[in-house]
């Protein structure tokens, strides 16, 4: 019983520092690449990562709108691997083409869903929170 109990505690633990990371991470992500021309979308998309592990995000992006895809993983620019694909698999951006680009705006014609997958970077980090923000131009 007192196994089970220290798990449990180790546990919870785990997990709330594990969250007061990634909203330390969200919070430096949108200073840094947010600005007063681009509003959230009030969601999280956050997962915490370890070596290889890739995290997906899905999202629907409106017709005529311009929008901005921030993403972090730590204190510096670039250490979270992102990529945008459309409903078919197609890749429609990939930020290690960019030099690990630490956010992406562009312009949505039509309204589409969209997946977004994250991995981390391996020559910056081994373990971290990633943190996807999307943003809309005002």
């Amino acid at each position: 019983m007192k196994k089970i109990l220290v798990l449990f505690i180790a546990f919870i633990s785990l997990s709330i520092t594990t969250n007061a990371q990634c909203d330390t991470i969200a919070n430096y992500c949108h200073k840094n690449n947010f600005t007063v021309n681009y509003i959230s979308d009030g969601q999280n998309y956050r997962a915490f990562l370890f070596g290889e592990q890739e995290a997906e995000f899905s999202t629907t992006f409106f017709g005529g709108a311009t929008y901005r895809i921030a993403a972090c993983s730590g204190f510096s620019q670039g250490s979270l691997i992102f990529r945008i694909k459309d409903e078919e698999g197609n890749v429609l951006f990939d930020s290690m083409e960019f030099g690990n680009a630490p956010y992406w705006d562009f312009k949505v014609t039509s309204t589409m869903t969209c997946s977004i997958s994250a991995q981390l970077d391996l020559h910056e980090t081994q373990s971290g929170c990633a943190s996807i923000l999307i943003g809309f131009k005002k």
